[in-house]
C-alpha cells in the first residue's frame, strides 16, 4: 500500500498540472545581458549541478567546464567590442570549445548535450535555486499574524497529510513565512540587478538548512513544499 504522504505528494503533483502557478519565476531578467563574471556565477548555481546529477559528469570535469565556458565568453565579448586578436566569429570560438570538450575524455552523450547547449547560445538552464516563488498574497499581514493565521488554518492538515508531527509542522509553517517574508524583500530588487538572483540563492540554500533541523524525509519535505504552493 502507498504511504499517506507519497499518495498525497502524487494527487498534488497530478492536480499542479493543471493548475496555473504563476508566481513561480526565476529572479532574473532575461533580457539583460549579463557580465562575464555573472554568467560563471549562473553556471556554478544552475548548470553545474545539472551536469554532475543528470549528465553524470566527474566534478572536476564540471570546473573545467565551467573555465572553458567563461574563457569562450571572454573571447565572443572581445569579439563584439572588435578587440580580439585571435577570433573573428563566434563560430570559431565554438569550435574550439568543442576541442576543448573532447580533450576532457567525456561521453557521447555528454558531448552532445554540451555541442547542443552551445549551439543554442544556452549556457544554463534556469533552476530551483534561483527560482523565486513570491506571490503578494500576504504582503500587508506581519510575521507574527500570518504564523497564527497559518496554524489555525493548515497545522492539522499538515500533520494528517504529508504526515508530520506537531513540532514539525510548526517548525514548516515558521519556515515557510520566513521564506515568503524573504520573497517579498527580494521582489523589489529591481530583476535586472544581479544581487537578486544573489539574494534568491542565498534564500533557497537557508531554507534547505531550515529542513535539514527539522528531521523530515525529503518526500515530507517535497510534500510539504507543494502544500504550501497550493494551499497559500
Amino acid at each position: 500500500m502507498q504511504k499517506p504522504y507519497l499518495q498525497y505528494l502524487s494527487i498534488l503533483f497530478s492536480s499542479m498540472l493543471f493548475c496555473s502557478l504563476p508566481q513561480f519565476s526565476t529572479a532574473q531578467d532575461k533580457l539583460t545581458v549579463w557580465t562575464p563574471e555573472e554568467q560563471k556565477e549562473l553556471f556554478n548555481y544552475c548548470e553545474r549541478k545539472t551536469l554532475i546529477e543528470q549528465q553524470h559528469v566527474a566534478p572536476d570535469k564540471v570546473d573545467a567546464i565551467g573555465q572553458i565556458q567563461y574563457w569562450a565568453i571572454l573571447q565572443k565579448q572581445k569579439i563584439q567590442d572588435n578587440t580580439n586578436d585571435t577570433f573573428s566569429t563566434a563560430k570559431e570560438v565554438n569550435e574550439l570549445v568543442i576541442k576543448k570538450y573532447k580533450a576532457l575524455g567525456l561521453s557521447g552523450d555528454q558531448l552532445k548535450y554540451l555541442s547542443d547547449k552551445l549551439n543554442t547560445g544556452e549556457a544554463y538552464a534556469p533552476c530551483a535555486l534561483i527560482t523565486l516563488s513570491y506571490k503578494p498574497t500576504y504582503d500587508t499581514m506581519g510575521k507574527p499574524q500570518m504564523i497564527q493565521f497559518i496554524k489555525s488554518k493548515f497545522r492539522k492538515q499538515l500533520i494528517d497529510k504529508i504526515p508530520v508531527n506537531g513540532r514539525q509542522a510548526d517548525q514548516l509553517i515558521d519556515a515557510e513565512v520566513w521564506r515568503q517574508k524573504e520573497e517579498q524583500t527580494i521582489s523589489k530588487i529591481p530583476t535586472s540587478d544581479f544581487n537578486r538572483i544573489r539574494k534568491t540563492v542565498e534564500m533557497n540554500l537557508m531554507m534547505e538548512r531550515k529542513y535539514k533541523l527539522m528531521d523530515i524525509t525529503d518526500q515530507q519535505k517535497e510534500a510539504s513544499i507543494v502544500f504550501f504552493k497550493q494551499n497559500l
